[in-house]
């Protein structure tokens, strides 16, 4: 038997939550941090495009997207993109390196086992969730439930870790009296 902080733990216990704990929150640093390299990429592509036809290059979107091209959506996504001109590129691009530094600084705190990073992955995951459930509201796809199935584990595992924390806690506070 193993005393941890004050606390009796069986060898058992404490190899279920190096488990539990250690490769759950590498495995949603990693994957918060691939959102941040997926985003910088996008950016970088888009600076790319600064002094093409956007117009153009929507409708070519559009169209690898399956989108019909004389749809209500497609029309305003095709407006609005002939409307970017290179300032207004810079000017989303610095958004998604904000995007990025925020994913990957949560990368790092999950990496590191910070509580903080754990209660920002907890309240990020929250804010997606009813944009998430509008998308699928709207029109359901595997992708859409995938993406809300994945963000619902991520926020149940946060607030699972949180709430373990906070209980161990509490025993080492009345255990320490």
């Amino acid at each position: 038997m193993v005393f941890e902080a004050g606390l009796a733990c069986s060898p058992m216990d404490e190899r279920k939550n190096l488990l539990i704990k250690h490769f759950g929150l590498r495995g949603v640093a990693i994957f918060e941090a691939g959102k941040g390299i997926i985003a910088l990429v996008a950016g970088i592509w888009l600076l790319t495009l600064r002094h093409k036809d956007m117009g153009h290059i929507a409708e070519r979107l559009l169209g690898l997207l399956h989108i019909a091209p004389h749809r209500h959506f497609s029309e305003r996504v095709v407006g609005a993109a002939e409307k970017l001109n290179a300032h207004a590129i810079w000017i989303i691009f610095a958004g998604i390196l904000v995007y990025v530094t925020v994913r990957w600084v949560e990368a790092v705190g999950l990496w590191l086992e910070k509580e903080w990073a754990e209660w920002f992955a907890l309240l990020s995951g929250c804010l997606y969730l009813p944009w998430e459930l509008y998308a699928i509201s709207r029109h359901a796809t595997a992708l859409k439930w995938g993406i809300f199935l994945v963000n619902i584990l991520i926020v149940l595992y946060m607030g699972w870790l949180l709430l373990d924390s906070h209980k161990r806690k509490k025993k080492q506070q009345q255990a320490a009296i």
